[in-house]
């Protein structure tokens, strides 16, 4: 599957109740797109590092929209009610949006959870793939990929490592 290399619209559900486009996540500087779920271990690890980020760079011009593609049928954690109170428990500052139909996920190419989209200002993929190289003790985190990407999008910089391998559980299709 390739992943998509320009920003696409969407409309989504989010848990607080709205429905999100692009245009109502995107930010002055750029758009970041974390397809995500509840029930895997590897976002559950990163998940607090993923919600400073969005603190972090929301404040700094970055848009971000975390999107549950996963089938609730095979996990059912993952489904709209549980994703309401994942993202109230996590204090997420950004929509948490609810991909049913999988077309979201399909369309961007997006395969793991949790898997990084971070588009600049004009819409171009700017960086692809992971948080970071070590979800298991953030203490011991050697190359912050995302951080990174996102303080160069914000300073109009070339993104270091503008390609890594999403590590994380698999995007259940229906």
């Amino acid at each position: 599957m390739s992943i998509a290399t320009r920003v696409l619209d969407f409309s989504l559900p989010a848990t607080d109740g709205q429905t999100y486009g692009l245009t109502d996540i995107a930010g002055e500087k750029g758009t970041a797109l974390i397809f995500t779920c509840n029930h895997c271990p590897f976002v559950r690890a990163w998940d607090d590092r993923l919600v400073g980020l969005g603190s972090e760079y929301m404040g700094q011009g970055v848009g971000f929209g975390a999107i549950s593609s996963n089938d609730p049928a095979q996990y059912p954690t993952d489904d709209f009610a549980h994703m309401q109170e994942r993202g109230q428990e996590l204090g997420m500052p950004y929509p948490y949006l609810y991909d049913e139909s999988q077309d979201v996920a399909r369309a961007y190419g997006a395969e793991r959870t949790p898997e990084i989209f971070l588009f600049d200002a004009a819409g171009q993929l700017r960086y692809h793939g992971t948080i970071d190289d070590n979800y298991e003790d953030e203490s011991a985190v050697q190359s912050t990929y995302f951080r990174d990407a996102l303080a160069a999008v914000v300073a109009g910089d070339d993104v270091p490592a503008a390609d890594t391998a999403p590590v994380g559980c698999t995007i259940k299709w229906k």
